[in-house]
């Protein structure tokens, strides 16, 4: 299984062997531990559950579901696989050097919140004009009804909450791996404001 629980740590850029400069966004890896294992014969599906960072205030609940693994994470993610490798056991760590550079990744994120948004920020509105006997609130959306259906459809565009929300950004390249320091180099931007945790796994469409 090829992912990663990471952090997100800033952007930068890199300049490759043929002189090209490529921005890229470095993420941290901390240790991450498999806490439990699910199969298809007790839970149904097959899935490892993965544990990274370390955490404050663990209830004891969790403290329990986690006594095997002799881990206390800050973040955990389950990963569903369609076989369970045959040498893996609770307790072990994925290793950082599963992805290396040139692989394509997908990442996951939550994105910046930006609070209450109208709609020329939200979905690109245009305002009204502001000359020639317009209107005083050049940015209002405008009619949203009509006598019929006299009502509101799911999905109408409007002014309302935008960002926080999760995000996956696919195809993304691996452009650098260190493992002595525990950095991953990935090509591009990624959904999330810094210090923010950013799920990296093997990309669906390559």
């Amino acid at each position: 299984m090829k992912a990663l629980i990471t952090k997100k740590i800033g952007m930068t850029s890199i300049v490759d062997e043929n002189g090209v400069l490529t921005p890229v966004t470095i993420l941290s890896v901390d240790d991450n531990v498999i806490t439990q294992i699910k199969s298809v014969e007790i839970d149904g599906y097959n899935a490892l559950q993965v544990g990274a960072g370390k955490g404050k205030n663990i209830g004891k609940t969790l403290l329990g579901h986690l006594k095997n693994s002799k881990a206390t994470p800050k973040t955990l993610k389950e990963f569903r696989v369609d076989t369970l490798p045959e040498d893996i056991k609770v307790g072990d760590s994925l290793s950082i050097e599963a992805f290396a550079p040139g692989d394509k990744v997908d990442v996951t994120g939550t994105s910046k919140g930006k609070g209450w948004a109208g709609t020329i920020k939200r979905h690109n509105f245009h305002r009204q004009r502001k000359t020639h006997g317009g209107k005083g609130n050049t940015r209002k959306p405008g009619s949203i009804g009509s006598m019929y259906p006299q009502k509101i459809f799911k999905g109408k565009k409007m002014a309302g909450q935008l960002g926080h929300t999760k995000t996956t950004t696919q195809n993304l390249r691996i452009a650098l791996v260190l493992p002595e320091e525990k950095v991953i180099a990935v090509t591009g931007a990624v959904p999330g404001p810094k210090k923010s945790v950013v799920i990296i796994k093997q990309a669906v469409k390559q």
